[in-house]
């Protein structure tokens, strides 16, 4: 084990059966386009802590005061495979614990290597995406471990139970016939309506792509893509989940195209929802 391993392991150790750890993801290696979700964890808990605003989410938990969960961190991250193995074995540490995680990226791709290791814990594991893309290309580049295929991946491997995708609006021929291959329950965004979203019992895990806003909404994305949700229709999925929502990621946040905050604000927003459903 590295010191760096050695140290997250310590970290990892602190947390308390029961709680939600929050570890930052800083890898963008295989976006397709630019980089830059790498430095966005960071940025996210600045504006989680700062005092423009407060810590309390919509159903009043405070998480300045609630003990149910931590933040642990950065991960510090090797290149290429060794990278996502580094992923895989940090959520497992975790998860063995009894720690649920929700994670800040980064981009995209580092899904596929968190829910492998949620795979491990909950062989029942619903996944709910929510995104302007499906990534579920077989490879774009000749990158099969790009953002836009972790999902190709986590389902040629039966890594979950059910696949649901919400806010899609860049559908190729490719991606449909991905779709059908995979038997992934899709609701396109021009069929979007709030009672349009799908029943998910059991052990959920949440994705949330940035890019599933509008970029009015959340303008510091690499990939603009017009005709999104609300940030209010984002809050609104998060908090009528029904079923436990045991892991999440919010993701594709690029500060390099967000100079006011404005999507550093939304992401953070989101990230106190998604502790306040998850935090026992």
């Amino acid at each position: 084990m590295n010191p760096e391993e050695s140290s997250f392991s310590k970290l990892a150790a602190e947390a308390k059966p029961n709680t939600v750890a929050v570890i930052g993801v800083p890898l963008d290696e295989n976006s397709s386009f630019m980089r830059g979700p790498a430095k966005a964890p960071p940025l996210i808990r600045d504006v989680l802590h700062s005092k423009s605003g407060n810590m309390c989410a919509e159903n009043g938990l405070d998480l300045g005061t609630n003990p149910g969960w931590k933040d642990l961190g950065d991960l510090k991250l090797s290149k290429g495979e060794e990278a996502f193995t580094q992923i895989e074995k940090s959520v497992l540490a975790l998860l063995s614990r009894d720690v649920r995680v929700v994670t800040l990226g980064g981009d995209h791709s580092i899904t596929y290597p968190i829910v492998r290791g949620y795979a491990r814990k909950y062989p029942d594991l619903s996944l709910l995406l929510l995104d302007a893309h499906t990534d579920l290309y077989d490879e774009l580049d000749g990158n099969r471990l790009s953002h836009a295929s972790p999902f190709a991946r986590i389902m040629e491997e039966d890594l979950v139970s059910r696949l649901v995708q919400l806010g899609i609006r860049t559908l190729t021929s490719h991606q449909r016939d991905q779709v059908k291959r995979f038997g992934v329950e899709l609701v396109e965004m021009r069929d979007w309506r709030p009672d349009a979203l799908v029943d998910l019992q059991g052990p959920i895990y949440l994705s949330i792509d940035m890019d599933c806003l509008d970029p009015a909404f959340a303008p510091g994305v690499s990939h603009h893509e017009p005709g999104g949700f609300s940030t209010r229709d984002v809050l609104g999925i998060i908090q009528s989940l029904k079923g436990p929502v045991v892991g999440a990621d919010i993701v594709e946040f690029n500060p390099d195209r967000d100079p006011v905050g404005i999507t550093a604000t939304a992401a953070a927003k989101l990230l106190k929802e998604v502790l306040a459903c998850m935090i026992d």
